[in-house]
């Protein structure tokens, strides 16, 4: 029995078997890693970063045109290539130790300022052209280049002539990829200006990029970040090391986002991409600025990836302080928005009601109390037709008697220029058949002020029955006729060489609309404000409150949210709601077709001014 188990256990730990991993097709292993780097711009990123890592002070790209294709040139000063005892720059220590990096063992031993770690970043030529030609010179004063070529496994290492020696690495790559041709200067620096932002600013390198295509030449800046610099965060320390935060708040906008970094160099545009930070406040687009882990981890192939390992942990749990502050100030800067786009649209809505008021007959809509800064608006009443004509001309000249008991000289932007437009108040009208209706001529700048001096009129009926008591004058009566008709009336304006046409609709029918009574106490209120109240489930979408001439819109309805997506459509619904509840006070004991037609005309009129 013991014989048994022994051997048992001895075929098990045969069966066991330890070892290391390798690679079974090394070039199969190094294309792989050539062709993992998915951006272009990243790789042309990653040679600038090589030479900041050399303690370059001048980089300068050059994009061209030579024997029919496009090349690529990376031009620095820096120290160069790392030279054999020899004095020679040993490119083939480079050529030959892909994904063994001198600069990790050089920030192993406390190297300060450098980027690089998995010596892969030449290979990444393979994603803009197909040669690469890398120069240096030796200690030894000589030139020396290394040559390569995508999807071969060779490299050549020779002299190279030069007069002088040259201070720093040239890098040519050439032809660029069919598909990266129209990669222009402009292009590059902008990414430049916000991948390599913190790296630029604490090396102090100048960049400058030659596009001798387009004959146009730019200068790398670090990006500048719009908005207000937030000054009051508080110090986010981990055991790996500080996180580094710099954060502006701006107004809303969906392009605002909070890039990742990575000791100065960007690894992600948008955090919002990382699972973590897909919520509030990463995506309230209030905010635009970076945080900078030094320690995270990143993917080696394309460098725009994190590995989730505790690094990364620690990092999410150390943040969690400033998404409680970005919270509460993306809280307060929408409160703070809303409030401003709540004061706008109400100044908005109110004045496209006034501007409908010129259209609509003011003795049908008196209820408004919307008082005009301009002389040409004045408030009719509900009464004899057969008296209009005098009214209007006893308000028209009332309306001057004021003018000219404030005497005085009007100022300067007061008075009004050249003729611009004409207008006919009101702009249609219901007329019932045999009675009159007057209508006033309006001369208007292009601001929309008052013209008054030297202006001559022509009435006349373009379309429709009817007549009219002259055909000049600023103000005319119209006479309907016995039977129901539509008519039109048209005016010509003249004031020296400038010449206006506007018209009006006039509708004659058997009866009238019942107009709101004049005891109506609305007509002293004036147009009323509007307030929100969330009331989310329920299906009212505003209410007028007669006390406080106020009308609550129901913010928890699921057309404001809709709305609320686009500033247009906000507005348009508001007016809306506003003519709904204007149109049910005023006009009380209508009939539902009444009052869906007077909603109909007046949201026409309304809607038509707003902006």
């Amino acid at each position: 029995m013991k014989t048994r188990e022994k051997s048992a256990v001895n075929k098990s730990a045969r069966m066991k078997s330890r070892g290391r991993l390798l690679i079974g097709d090394d070039w199969n292993a190094i294309t792989i890693i050539a062709l993992s780097q998915n951006n272009p711009l990243k790789a042309i990123a990653e040679f600038v970063e090589n030479s900041i890592d050399a303690e370059a002070r001048h980089i300068t790209i050059i994009r061209g045109k030579e024997h029919g294709g496009y090349y690529l040139k990376v031009i620095d000063d820096g120290q160069g290539i790392p030279c054999t005892e020899e004095g020679i720059p040993d490119f083939k220590y480079v050529a030959t130790h892909i994904c063994d990096s001198l600069k990790r063992r050089l920030k192993q031993e406390g190297g300060q300022n450098i980027q690089g770690e998995f010596g892969i970043g030449l290979l990444s030529f393979w994603t803009v052209g197909h040669k690469l030609l890398m120069v240096s010179s030796g200690k030894n004063g000589k030139t020396y280049q290394m040559g390569m070529e995508k999807d071969k496994s060779g490299y050549v290492i020779a002299p190279r002539h030069h007069l002088l020696p040259i201070k720093g690495t040239q890098l040519t790559i050439s032809p660029l990829l069919a598909g990266i041709r129209m990669l222009n200067g402009e292009k590059i620096q902008r990414y430049l200006a916000a991948e390599l932002r913190d790296r630029i600013r604490h090396s102090g390198v100048k960049i400058k990029i030659i596009d001798r295509t387009s004959r146009s030449e730019f200068d790398v800046e670090p990006r500048q970040y719009e908005g207000r610099l937030i000054h009051d965060l508080p110090p986010f320390k981990t055991p790996f090391g500080d996180i580094y935060v710099e954060m502006y708040i701006t107004p809303k906008d969906p392009e605002n986002c909070i890039s990742l970094f990575r000791a100065g160099t960007r690894v992600l545009p948008n955090i919002c991409i990382l699972d973590f930070f897909q919520c509030e406040p990463w995506t309230s687009g209030y905010f635009q600025g970076i945080i900078d882990a030094p320690f995270l981890h990143l993917t080696p192939g394309t460098r725009d990836g994190i590995i989730r390992d505790e690094y990364f942990a620690v990092f999410h749990d150390s943040i969690a302080s400033l998404k409680e502050r970005l919270t509460v100030i993306a809280l307060e800067q929408g409160k703070a928005e809303e409030e401003r786009m709540s004061k706008n649209i109400l100044r908005s809505v109110q004045k496209a009601f006034r501007d409908a008021m010129i259209a609509l007959p003011p003795e049908e809509y008196d209820w408004f109390g919307a008082e005009q800064k301009n002389t040409y608006r004045w408030k009719g009443s509900a009464g004899d037709n057969d008296t209009a004509q005098k009214r209007d001309v006893m308000a028209l000249q009332d309306a001057r008697a004021q003018e000219e008991k404030k005497g005085g000289q009007k100022e300067f932007f007061e008075i009004a220029g050249p003729l611009f437009s004409a207008r006919i108040q009101p702009g249609s009208a219901l007329v019932q058949t045999g009675k009159t209706k007057s209508f006033r001529a309006i001369g208007l700048d292009r601001s929309k002020r008052q013209v008054e001096e030297d202006l001559s009129y022509l009435w006349r009926i373009a379309e429709g029955e009817g007549g009219l008591d002259k055909s000049d004058g600023e103000m005319v009566v119209f006479n309907a006729p016995a039977e129901p008709c539509l008519s039109k009336l048209k005016l010509v304006i003249k004031r020296g060489d400038i010449s206006c046409e506007t018209e009006s609709i006039v509708t004659v029918v058997d009866s009238l609309f019942r107009t709101p009574t004049e005891n109506s106490e609305f007509p002293r209120k004036g147009l009323p404000d509007y307030t929100l109240e969330s009331a989310a489930g329920y299906t009212w979408r505003s209410r007028y409150d007669e006390k406080r001439n106020i009308i609550i819109i129901n913010s928890g309805h699921r057309d404001f949210i809709y709305a609320g997506r686009e500033r247009v459509r906000k507005l348009r619904y508001i007016c809306r709601l506003f003519a709904k509840e204007l149109i049910i006070q005023n006009f009380a004991g209508m009939s539902s077709g009444e009052l869906l037609e007077r909603l109909v005309e007046l949201s026409l009129y309304t809607e038509e001014n707003l902006r």
